[in-house]
């Protein structure tokens, strides 16, 4: 027995007496009780090489007759503590060991089930079924398990075409990787689809369309007809309202200058 429960309470309260040296061999004493898992020898030679206590072999004596029973017909020193615990620990290594054995035995059963089992189970595919319960049918016992997008996964031919006629203006080879990309990293029974082309197919359908670059557009500054275009005629009225002055206008803005 390697481990046992050690009631702090009681053994102080049971050893306050007692002084350090006392403890550690009465505590020596309960351990080799619960290592040997049966009473001590009423040997004191032998008990006081395995507790370190040759010296000391009075006070070795006084703490056996103080905490433990002699057993005289036996010829050992029983402890009232230590026998309830190893009573306790034995019964739950049986309780263990039966619990182990039974479910051996049914693992063992439902791998080779005997043969009242097999004559039952025969047995019971003759009984024609109730109207509460419907026989099942090939298809329906058949379970058909999905799988996950593979990290090595191409971009299959099929695949591209659909995505070019159903959807020109995406572009196939972006959309898979953004397909790829999303479903790879997908946890648990969400990332697992039964049929991967079906769920590509959707994928394209729901893809909203790119957005245009406004400074992509084309802005036609041709006039659409023959007029005259609006914004040319108007830089011409500026240019003529602006124009430099004559030499004509120039003399006479002098000869205003001179009256002045």
């Amino acid at each position: 027995m390697h481990y046992y429960q050690h009631h702090i309470g009681d053994f102080i309260k049971d050893t306050s007496f007692l002084t350090n040296e006392e403890i550690g061999i009465y505590l020596k004493l309960i351990w080799l009780y619960y290592d040997s898992e049966k009473p001590l020898p009423n040997n004191l030679f032998e008990l006081g090489m395995k507790t370190g206590t040759r010296d000391n072999q009075v006070v070795l004596e006084g703490l056996l007759e103080m905490f433990f029973i002699l057993d005289e017909q036996n010829k050992c020193w029983n402890h009232t503590r230590c026998d309830k615990e190893l009573e306790h620990y034995k019964q739950q290594l049986t309780t263990a060991s039966k619990a182990g054995k039974a479910s051996a035995l049914k693992r063992a059963m439902n791998k080779n089930p005997t043969s009242v089992e097999q004559t039952l189970n025969e047995r019971s595919t003759e009984v024609q079924p109730t109207n509460n319960q419907q026989p099942l049918t090939k298809n329906q016992e058949k379970k058909t398990l999905g799988k996950r997008l593979a990290s090595d996964f191409s971009f299959p031919k099929e695949w591209e075409d659909f995505c070019q006629q159903t959807r020109p203006e995406l572009s196939p080879v972006k959309t898979f990787d953004q397909f790829k990309d999303y479903w790879i990293a997908q946890a648990g029974q969400k990332g697992v689809k039964l049929d991967w082309f079906a769920t590509w197919r959707n994928w394209v359908r729901s893809t909203n369309a790119p957005k245009q670059n406004p400074y992509d557009v084309v802005r036609l500054t041709v006039a659409s007809k023959n007029e005259p275009d609006p914004s040319l005629e108007k830089i011409k009225a500026d240019e003529k309202v602006t124009r430099p002055p004559s030499l004509a206008d120039l003399e006479r803005m002098a000869q205003l200058r001179k009256k002045a």
